[in-house]
């Protein structure tokens, strides 16, 4: 199966490159599943239904969101009825949403969707590693086995936290992949039991920027600790990034992995076909 992830889409700059690149990457990859993180992608701060159905008539599969899930409470009603979108797991039992998705694909095949949000100066929600530990026990993985493929979006502020989010269930899922903090890093690979992993995705936006907010608000900010007005989104050339994951059709496990980088400030990096 080959897998695209895509990092936190920040903004409109962010939307309109992820739709506009998505038909061509799902083309010119050969892609089976698209999962991508949209909980910045109203100006910032959440996500719009219409912006969830654009994402979803672009090519993506399921979109997952973080701690900015409820910014937009028209989202809510939506992600209700709408069973591609992921909330984050570890959120108290009665929280609207859903923290895992079985999505069906081409080829009568199924992919598992989890997310979960880290505790590291983060909310302090219910353990993420023992809920994805729970929901991973629900399904096997593999040609034979309940889903073909399984991604686990470790949505946090601490790379240790995402790392040892990794370690934890190598070798139960087909990825574990960092989102939140806005940068892609430099360590996707393959871990010792089979699973990709990078520590963070990067995000989908304009990285002239800070995270994807305009320069001088984000930034004066740090300058004069007193309140200042609402961060707006960077609005010039974005770049899309995520990760590409190519897995074993018998285990369901990575067998080859590599950065996307398309458009914008960052150096290109697109994963061969």
């Amino acid at each position: 199966m080959r897998i695209l992830f895509l990092g936190d889409v920040v903004g409109r700059s962010g939307r309109d490159a992820v739709t506009a690149a998505l038909p061509g990457l799902r083309r010119d990859l050969a892609l089976d599943l698209v999962v991508v993180n949209a909980e910045n992608a109203s100006h910032g701060f959440g996500l719009a239904p219409d912006m969830a159905r654009a994402l979803f008539a672009a090519g993506a599969d399921a979109i997952t969101l973080g701690n900015h899930a409820w910014d937009r409470k028209e989202i809510i009603p939506y992600m209700e009825e709408e069973p591609r979108i992921v909330r984050p797991l570890n959120y108290p039992p009665g929280t609207p949403g859903r923290g895992a998705a079985v999505i069906d694909l081409r080829g009568g095949r199924r992919a598992l969707v989890v997310q979960a949000m880290g505790r590291l100066f983060m909310e302090l929600l219910d353990d993420p590693f023992r809920a994805v530990q729970a929901e991973l026990a629900k399904h096997t993985l593999g040609a034979q086995g309940s889903v073909q493929a399984a991604i686990v979006d470790i949505h946090a502020e601490a790379t240790s936290e995402k790392q040892a989010m990794g370690h934890s269930f190598d070798g139960r899922a087909s990825l574990v992949i960092g989102t939140h903090t806005h940068v892609p890093t430099a360590d996707a690979r393959i871990l010792p039991g089979g699973t990709a992993f990078q520590s963070d995705a990067g995000m989908c936006g304009d990285y002239d920027s800070v995270i994807g907010m305009q320069k001088g608000g984000a930034s004066i900010r740090f300058w004069r600790k007193v309140p200042a007005e609402r961060l707006a989104p960077a609005e010039g050339e974005a770049t899309v990034c995520g990760l590409f994951v190519e897995t074993d059709d018998a285990t369901g496990l990575a067998r080859r992995v590599a950065p996307l980088r398309m458009g914008g400030c960052l150096a290109p990096e697109r994963p061969i076909a």
